[in-house]
């Protein structure tokens, strides 16, 4: 998706990485005027035409879909720890290991794709608002540092941003993920609601809804921009969706600001440094190499916005090393690359959902059923033993039971009768922020392009333990509530990253001594260069952030336009 201005190196407005955020910034900016270049340090992803699997069935793929292990050790030995992560469905969009290799002192599962579009072609759609008790943990229990922002600065936009992208829900009048501006669900299954009722008839405050997701369940042309149509139920969405049904840069911010005439954007661009100026204190553009031919450009605007993913952003501030920042762009306070965040999971519990065996449903739909956070929300929830809370993300469906040795008419006949409901409920904890979590750069190593290696050093904690425990706990609880049969439970411990919602390094707050970055989302000692990706997260609440990172991104852009044309930017 480029356009033809490609020669060009001087812009209004730069935009690094091309994912949820940085697609957001790009639409928004163009559509304000900005002239705006887009860095995407992999290739460029064209909507539909590369989307390779998105039509094939299983036994269309080369070994039924599944990579071979000698590939995997090759090319994806960190990217595949979670054994379910890398197919052959998805592989185009998976950055191989090799290709953009990383350090740890302690392990970091960092999942990545390189390409135009980033992680907005393979993410789990979920989006939950957060509340002012996410906003105001920090501060009431004296962890790390106060958010400079509170719901009501947000709320806008939150509207804003759930109208364009479309998020489908139910309203449940919760106070811990507040209600948005929701198309129709995708509804429960009949086993899921009946879930849902056995559940809230033994803990009332324990709400099981359809998960609210970034899918159209309702298609319309005046508001769903791009090249957008209703969800299909196909439950393929991380092969990329050629109906545009799920929000992604593809399918929508990049054809609208593609629209105004406005956007280039480069692939095959490494974001190497941002560039300072000490006499203006403001940055002056991006030094980029290009990825195929090694050739360095300095692009040069007025404003510049940091989307390459929480460690993508701050690996880049930490590379923009001058006399003024001799620690990266600021970092006076310090803070820089520390407070690394992610959700854990790994644990949940799983059964056989008796009934409905007369009963069938339709389609594929690409949500299941997800239950709020109930702990630790007030006074009659608080626990003694640890901070924060969980959520669950779960399903209930049926499929074939197909004993191992049938063959010929058996297996012909049996792979056509449902087998049994079976249920499955997967928790997902708080990490605090932690200053000890940490990356870094090595400077004394470098891969292929002559970038100094980011490493990792974060860890799950006490606190983390015990909510795991409890975690589990509860789901066990539910399943017994709702008579399911032969109960299972696990609490496998997952390392930061693997839940793919990375978050910190270069947080929010209102004392420059102690953040980073200020309440507009603007580096506190370079207000022209704002960080609206995971980096500025200054906790991980429970809820799937993506949503979060898109509001603050509309919030900073439109703060930043009134700036210019106030004359104090």
């Amino acid at each position: 998706m480029k356009n033809e201005d490609t020669m060009n190196t001087q812009y209004d407005a730069i935009v690094v990485g091309s994912g949820i955020s940085g697609g957001y910034a790009a639409m928004e900016l163009c559509k304000k005027g900005y002239k705006t270049l887009v860095l995407e340090r992999g290739r460029d992803v064209e909507h539909i035409s590369d989307y390779e699997t998105a039509n094939d069935d299983n036994w269309d793929l080369p070994y039924n879909g599944r990579v071979p292990k000698k590939e995997i050790d090759a090319h994806y030995p960190k990217q595949n720890r979670l054994s379910w992560w890398v197919n052959q469905d998805n592989k185009p969009f998976i950055n191989k290991d090799d290709e953009y290799p990383y350090e740890e002192l302690s392990r970091f599962d960092w999942i990545r794709g390189h390409h135009v579009g980033g992680r907005s072609i393979m993410w789990g759609r979920h989006c939950y608002r957060w509340s002012d008790i996410d906003f105001e943990a920090n501060k009431k229990e004296g962890i790390a540092i106060d958010w400079p922002i509170r719901y009501a600065d947000i709320e806008p936009w939150y509207d804003q941003v759930e109208t364009f992208v479309g998020v489908s829900g139910q309203a449940e009048g919760l106070k811990q993920v507040p209600d948005g501006k929701f198309l129709k669900p995708f509804e429960l299954n009949c086993a899921e609601q009946d879930f849902r009722e056995k559940v809230n008839a033994k803990y009332p405050e324990r709400v099981v809804t359809p998960g609210r997701i970034a899918n159209l369940s309702e298609y319309d042309p005046e508001v769903h921009l791009g090249t957008r149509g209703q969800c299909q139920t196909r439950n393929r969405c991380w092969r990329g969706c050629p109906f545009g049904a799920y929000f992604s840069s593809q399918s929508a911010t990049l054809p609208v600001a593609h629209e105004t005439g406005n956007l280039t954007v480069r692939p095959f661009s490494i974001a190497a440094e941002v560039c300072y100026d000490p006499k203006t204190q403001k940055a002056t553009g991006v030094r980029v190499i290009d990825a195929n031919t090694g050739e360095e450009t300095v692009f040069t605007a007025r404003i510049i916005f940091c989307n390459a993913s929480t460690v993508g952003t701050t690996a880049l501030l930490l590379n923009s090393r001058s006399e003024r920042f001799p620690n990266g762009m600021g970092n006076d306070s310090g803070e820089l690359g520390h407070n690394l965040m992610d959700h854990h999971y790994g644990m949940g519990a799983g059964g056989t959902y008796p009934g409905f065996e007369d009963v069938y449903y339709q389609g594929r739909k690409a949500n299941g059923f997800y239950i709020p956070r109930f702990r630790n929300i007030d006074d009659e929830t608080k626990r003694a033993d640890y901070l924060r809370g969980f959520g669950y993300q779960g399903n209930i469906s049926r499929g074939a039971h197909v004993p191992e040795e049938t063959i010929g008419v058996e297996l012909k006949e049996t792979i056509f009768k449902p087998g049994p409901y079976n249920v499955s409920v997967a928790c997902f904890g708080e990490m605090l922020p932690y200053h000890e979590n940490r990356m870094f750069l090595d400077f004394e190593k470098r891969d292929q392009h002559g970038m100094p290696i980011i490493t990792f050093d974060a860890k799950l904690r006490d606190n983390e333990m015990k909510l795991r425990e409890d975690g589990v706990q509860c789901a066990v609880e539910m399943l017994e509530a709702a008579g399911v049969e032969n109960i299972w439970s696990y609490n496998d411990l997952t390392a930061p990253g693997a839940c793919i919602h990375e978050m910190g390094t270069a947080r929010m707050g209102s004392d420059p001594k102690t953040s980073v970055l200020n309440k507009w989302n603007q580096i506190h000692a370079v207000p022209n260069v704002f960080v609206t990706d995971g980096a500025c997260m200054t906790s991980s609440g429970t809820q799937n952030p993506s949503i979060t990172y898109m509001a603050l991104t509309a919030r900073a852009v439109d703060y930043a336009d009134k700036q210019i044309k106030a004359g104090k930017l």
